[in-house]
C-alpha cells in the first residue's frame, strides 16, 4: 500500500514548521504558507520591522479569517439545498399521484 502521507517544512515569520500531510495537499500547503508570508511582510512595510513579528501574525491571521468568514457567508449553500430537497420531494409526490391516476384510469378503460 502506497503512503500517502508526505514530510515537509514550511517556514513562517522565520520559523520552520514540520507537517505530516497528504500529498496532495502539498502545493495548497506551500501556497498558504507563502501567502501568510507575503501579507505578514506587507504588515511589516506599514508598521515597521520593528515590531514583533507574532503581532503582525496575528494581524495576518485576522486578516484571514475576516476574508474567511465572508467567504462562508457568501457561499451558505444549505438553504438552496433545502429549498432543493423541498422542490424534489414536491416533484415525486406530484409524478407518485401522476402515475397512480393513469394507473387508475387504465384500469377503468380495461
Amino acid at each position: 500500500m502506497e503512503d500517502n502521507t508526505l514530510n515537509i517544512n514550511v517556514t513562517i515569520v522565520d520559523r520552520s514548521y514540520p507537517l505530516k500531510i497528504r500529498r496532495a495537499d502539498e502545493e495548497r500547503v506551500r501556497k498558504a504558507a507563502n501567502r501568510i508570508n507575503d501579507t505578514v511582510a506587507e504588515y511589516q512595510k506599514l508598521y515597521g520591522k520593528n515590531n514583533d513579528g507574532q503581532d503582525f501574525l496575528a494581524m495576518a491571521i485576522l486578516q484571514f479569517a475576516t476574508k474567511l468568514i465572508e467567504f462562508e457567508e457568501k457561499n451558505d449553500t444549505l438553504p438552496i439545498v433545502d429549498k432543493l430537497r423541498n422542490i424534489d420531494d414536491l416533484l415525486a409526490n406530484f409524478l407518485e399521484t401522476e402515475n397512480n391516476t393513469r394507473s387508475n384510469t387504465e384500469t377503468k378503460h380495461i
